[in-house]
């Protein structure tokens, strides 16, 4: 069992890396900045994510109530997102790419769960960071902490009862659900942006060509990163996690 000080030291060090990363290298990441799009749009992305937050936030309550143990794993969930959307990989256009961080969150909680941590990411990093915008948070929540979240737990799920193979079934779960994300930023951008010539689609492609080339890279890390706190908590914290732990075990 993972004790209270081997689990604070690890929250300790995602926190104290974050501030390290966050201080020496400029805030420019892939999250939607604030002015990017027009106001109908940041409504529309803001309803879409109200029933699942709902729901999130409804689940949250429930296993806290059960498990009280879980929400030291809630808050180490929150600070690896945090962690993995800060670190930033410049890309061509002079913008840059990040990870997601939510395929931990998502496998093992649902990602109704992970969809309230990215929302409480994304606003932190809005407010403190200038990471993101505080128009476009349903936006990048709809694209992150929802898009992204489904596309890991189901990836995880059909993986794991297919081959039987947790870490490969991790691994695929975080990289695909990056790359998702990132599909689905830029689909949002070509809607409220869409090319005079080629319309949404050229627009489309145009936005997922520019961070293709960095966001892969960044993909493939993230799943690694992903199978390494798993192989950590499996080995530290198994009969800890396994009251609430329904989707992860």
């Amino acid at each position: 069992m993972l004790n209270n000080y081997k689990m604070n030291s690890i929250l300790t060090c995602l926190l104290a890396f974050t501030i390290f990363t966050t201080i020496i290298s400029p805030v420019q990441a892939m999250h939607i900045m604030e002015g990017f799009l027009p106001p109908s749009f940041c409504i529309v992305w803001g309803i879409l994510c109200i029933p699942f937050l709902a729901c999130g936030i409804t689940k949250i309550n429930r296993l806290v109530a059960r498990h009280p143990q879980a929400i030291t794993f809630l808050a180490m969930a929150g600070a690896f997102t945090f962690v993995l959307s800060a670190l930033k990989l410049p890309s061509l256009t002079g913008s840059s790419s990040h990870m997601t961080g939510l395929g931990f969150a998502a496998i093992l909680f649902g990602p109704s769960v992970a969809s309230v941590l990215s929302v409480i990411v994304l606003l932190f990093q809005a407010v403190l960071l200038a990471h993101g915008g505080l128009t476009t948070l349903g936006a990048n929540t709809f694209s992150m902490g929802i898009v992204g979240t489904v596309t890991a737990f189901l990836v995880y799920y059909s993986l794991q009862k297919t081959i039987h193979a947790k870490s490969v079934a991790i691994f695929f779960a975080a990289f695909l659900g990056d790359l998702v994300t990132y599909v689905t930023t830029s689909l949002q951008l070509a809607l409220a942006h869409p090319s005079e010539v080629g319309g949404v689609t050229a627009s489309f492609i145009k936005f997922a060509g520019i961070f293709a080339i960095t966001q892969i890279p960044l993909a493939v890390v993230e799943g690694i990163l992903t199978v390494v706190l798993f192989n950590i908590i499996t080995a530290y914290a198994q009969d800890t996690i396994k009251p609430f732990g329904e989707h992860y075990l």
